[in-house]
């Protein structure tokens, strides 16, 4: 499994848009989180996005905080968590990046959590309410044991502290679409394109766009703003959640097939 820069760096290299979708783990179990992964990584996903499940889930709209209270319900635990990605990552070319609360991390000690992580073959991590002022530890930390940090700018960011967050991201910047919590939404925001030209002139480092991006047709206008990856959750989670673990195993890799169709057409 390549790293997540060398990911983009391929990508770039190829003039192609990365696909990223977002599943929750544990729900509906850890056995259909591991085929799910499989699945997506072979239906066109360039990058995986694994949320581990929090009880207070602050960045997360009503979809995916149901899937991580299911999953928490299930007794969905970390070290669970890890254990199936020690055993799957072998077997994905996609680059794992796992998205969970800093209060976990915290817990664990930062030091302790990155080695877990590490160990199990994660290449990116996203920490939505990490305070820029506290991340240069984890950073750091993180980039020693080959996991890159990845940080997000909000639609509210202002310039300065956007300059920060760009100079200091791994891996890409997540740039947030909307104002909010995630979730699936029939438009996108305007003032995200805005600032995805500005942080253009901020830096050469590849910027994906996520929250809210529920359609093949928002992926291909984020597309067509110029963003290097497409991220994708609440419908990927809605999707696998449906159904049966078969019906919802599906339902991803045709979904997953149509969002790649229309990022890589011309």
């Amino acid at each position: 499994m390549t790293s997540v820069s060398q990911c983009f760096e391929s990508l770039r290299d190829r003039g192609q848009c990365a696909l990223i979708p977002f599943i929750t783990a544990g729900d509906p179990d850890l056995a259909t989180t591991a085929e799910a992964l499989r699945v997506l990584d072979r239906s066109g996903a360039d990058l995986i996005e694994l949320g581990v499940p929090y009880s207070d889930p602050l960045a997360d709209g009503p979809v995916i905080q149901a899937a991580a209270t299911r999953a928490l319900q299930r007794g969905t635990r970390l070290e669970a968590v890890l254990e199936m990605v020690r055993q799957v990552s072998p077997e994905l070319r996609s680059p794992i990046v796992l998205f969970t609360y800093y209060n976990p991390i915290l817990n664990q000690g930062i030091e302790n959590f990155l080695k877990q992580i590490a160990d199990a073959g994660v290449k990116g991590l996203v920490v939505p309410d990490l305070p820029l002022e506290e991340s240069e530890t984890l950073i750091q930390t993180a980039a020693n044991l080959g996991v890159e940090v990845v940080l997000l700018v909000a639609p509210t960011s202002p310039r300065e502290r956007i300059e920060a967050i760009a100079r200091q991201a791994q891996g890409f910047i997540y740039l947030v679409s909307v104002t909010g919590v995630t979730g699936i939404r029939t438009e996108l925001e305007s003032r995200a394109q805005d600032i995805l030209m500005d942080l253009r002139t901020i830096t050469d480092k590849p910027i994906g766009v996520g929250f809210g991006i529920s359609q093949p047709e928002h992926a291909r206008q984020v597309m067509d703003w110029g963003a290097d990856a497409v991220i994708v959750g609440s419908a990927f989670v809605k999707r696998l959640a449906d159904g049966t673990p078969a019906q919802g195993l599906r339902a991803i890799e045709e979904f997953c097939r149509s969002l790649k169709i229309v990022i890589s057409s011309d």
